[in-house]
């Protein structure tokens, strides 16, 4: 195993940020972590890139302890983070030139493995421009060729394309697919977009209130739910009439909004119109990761984007110490 984790666990004063955790990745897979802000998605792959000390349990990385030998587990990994920390004022070559420096990337070899990580993402044309002038997508291929310039074994992708366009965004999913594909680089990402999970994940775990509620691949978790799923708007549902037909396995309400978990939903669709009530309207579909993650978490993926994120709780805690 390329990540070994055993009950990893961070706690800032009262409040238990990451749970006693536990989970291995192998060689060239990538792992995506799910959860609502403040679940301790971010706070887990801060532990295992050793920026933070974990308040107990361990994780190996690389073979490598992340307590005890974190320069090492550093040498071994890329990370790209959420809010960009290239340098406004240099090239995006000497941005990689800082980096291979500071990495201690060879000489001999160091302007070759610049050339070849913006290649790799596209950037060759605009190396010499400065980053204050890069579009946002530009921008976070950089930050992945940076991750990237020092060999890494595996790289952490803290939210990788949030915020940009969906044209960027396929561009950079076609730059992972590509890495793990010819380099056999593993990776861990964290996401709010169900659609990039769903595409590059190997496996899925699902992480909320610091622990993992599920860990799985993403058709596995969909099959799990054992049915399609049916979402009807509607106001005063008959719950006691569904709850009675056999096929419907899960009942769902919520304001409005009522999901159903029914098996081969065509058929008895019909059916569950008849009993439901007065319907405003219909939403037919086989199970989504959104449809898993709601299973799980109690929430809609788009209600936990607006929530207060983990750091800002975290500091306010600290703050009342």
């Amino acid at each position: 195993m390329i990540i070994e984790i055993e009950n990893l666990t961070k706690r800032f004063g009262d409040f238990v940020a990451v749970d006693s955790v536990n989970f291995s990745i192998q060689e060239g897979e990538v792992l995506g972590l799910l959860g609502p802000n403040g679940a301790g998605k971010t706070t887990t792959l801060h532990m295992l890139a050793t920026l933070l000390k974990p308040t107990s349990g361990t994780a190996v990385v690389n073979g490598y302890d992340i307590s005890k030998e974190s320069a090492l587990v550093r040498k071994s990994i890329g990370i790209v983070f959420q809010e960009p920390s290239s340098d406004d004022l240099l090239t995006g070559y000497e941005n990689l030139k800082l980096h291979a420096l500071l990495y201690g990337v060879p000489s001999s070899v160091r302007k070759k493995r610049i050339e070849e990580v913006l290649r790799l993402v596209d950037l060759t044309d605009r190396r010499g421009d400065l980053v204050k002038h890069y579009s946002g997508g530009m921008r976070r291929r950089l930050e992945i060729a940076r991750g990237l310039l020092h060999n890494p074994k595996i790289l952490f992708l803290d939210e990788p394309t949030l915020g940009l366009d969906p044209q960027t965004r396929e561009h950079i999913w076609g730059y992972i697919e590509r890495l793990v594909e010819e380099q056999r680089i593993s990776i861990v990402i964290t996401t709010h977009y169900m659609e990039e999970a769903d595409r590059l994940c190997d496996r899925i775990a699902i992480i909320d209130h610091g622990k993992i509620v599920v860990l799985d691949s993403p058709e596995s978790l969909k099959r799990a739910l054992g049915g399609d799923i049916i979402r009807l708007e509607i106001k005063q549902p008959d719950l006691d009439a569904l709850k009675k037909l056999d096929y419907v396995k899960k009942v769902d309400a919520r304001d409005a909004t009522l999901s159903l978990t029914v098996i081969d939903a065509r058929s008895h669709l019909q059916e569950v119109l008849a009993v439901v009530g007065r319907v405003e309207s219909v939403e037919l579909h086989p199970p989504s990761l959104e449809d898993v993650f709601l299973n799980y978490t109690g929430r809609e993926f788009r209600e936990q984007e607006a929530e207060g994120g983990f750091w800002e709780r975290a500091m306010t805690m600290r703050a009342r110490k």
